[in-house]
Order: C-alpha cells, then sequence, then structure tokens
C-alpha cells in the first residue's frame, strides 16, 4: 500500500489523561506516525489537528497534532539525577558567574575532600568557574553558589522547562503548554 505523506514533520504534542503534557522539557511529541498508530489502537483520543493529511489509496486522515492519553500516566515522584537534569533545575546557567556557555557540573564540596555527586553537592558550573574553583572548598575559592542545592521534584524541572520553549511551537499546541501565563483579552 502507497501513503502519500505530508512533507515536513508534523508532531503531535503528547497530553497525558488530565490534559498537561507528559513532560515540558523535552516537550513531550510524538511523530506524526506514532500517533495515528495510538488513534488506530485507541490509547489516545484526537484534541487538535493539522490541516494536512495523510492518504491510502482508499482513505484520507487528517494528522493529529495534539492527542491525549485515555490512560493517566503517573509522573515519577523523583526526577533522575542526571547531568541534563542538574542543568535544567539551574536553570542552564553557571551558579558562580550566571554565565550559560560551556556548562559542566561542580561539587561544591570536592570529591578529594568526601563530596558526594549527589543533588545536594552537585550545581551547574561554566568551565572557566570550575577551573578556578578547582578542588577547593566555597570558602577557600572564595566562590558560592548563587543557590543552594538541592533535589528538585518533577514540578520545579516541568516550571523551569517552560522557561525554555523549544524552536517550534505549533499554535494549536498553546493552549496546554503555560498553564500560568495570562490570557489576552480579545
Amino acid at each position: 500500500m502507497t501513503i502519500g505523506v505530508p512533507n515536513d514533520l508534523s508532531p503531535a504534542l503528547v497530553l497525558n489523561a488530565d490534559y498537561r503534557p507528559l513532560s515540558y522539557y523535552p516537550l513531550s511529541l510524538w511523530s506524526w506516525q506514532d500517533a495515528i498508530k495510538a488513534v488506530f489502537l485507541d490509547r489516545v483520543t484526537i484534541v487538535a489537528e493539522y490541516d494536512r493529511a495523510v492518504h491510502s489509496p482508499t482513505a484520507s486522515m487528517r494528522l493529529p497534532s495534539v492527542v491525549c492519553l485515555k490512560s493517566y500516566v503517573k509522573p515519577a515522584r523523583n526526577p533522575a539525577f542526571t547531568r541534563f537534569n542538574v542543568f535544567l533545575r539551574d536553570r542552564f546557567q553557571c551558579q558562580y558567574c550566571g554565565d550559560h556557555n560551556d556548562l559542566t557540573f561542580d561539587h561544591v564540596v570536592p570529591r578529594s575532600k568526601g563530596g558526594l555527586t549527589t543533588w545536594e553537592n552537585v550545581v551547574a558550573a561554566c568551565s572557566p568557574c570550575n577551573l578556578r574553583k578547582g578542588g577547593h572548598m566555597p570558602k577557600a575559592a572564595g566562590m558560592f553558589p548563587q543557590q543552594k542545592p538541592y533535589q528538585p521534584t518533577v514540578h520545579d524541572l516541568h516550571n523551569n522547562g517552560r522557561l525554555f520553549p523549544p524552536n517550534y511551537l505549533h499554535e494549536s499546541w498553546l493552549d496546554y503548554l503555560y498553564w500560568d501565563t495570562e490570557l489576552d483579552p480579545e
């Protein structure tokens, strides 16, 4: 069977059964193929569609732009400790100078002094600050993080993720992404 497909990607925003995105950062998106498959498997409800369609010799279907899961997926209580999540918690900026470039992470209490690789001891740092601090304690280096490192909740990471929207947001997604933004009166 031959299927005519649109030229662009046409991803679908995936909402949980409570109509909130499964994830803000990275934004929960499925390819148009996965979205259509989920529709046929009766796992999602189509909330919004693109103007574009896919065609088979006998049928045509508009591409879903927003889908909602029929079964609620309970979010994880505690986010995984990953380099990316540390950067997201710290809003992709060095906790010593505020720079957004060349990020790595720094142990506030250096590992050589017994510091552990945990949420409560690791912060985002640019390479120059990390090198300048080296294996010194914050007081000895005269460098203190702008915020005390902490274990974020999934909610904390979602809120920070909203500050960094992806390069592409389809207009049909906007009503589901930024719950606390003020609506423009018309």
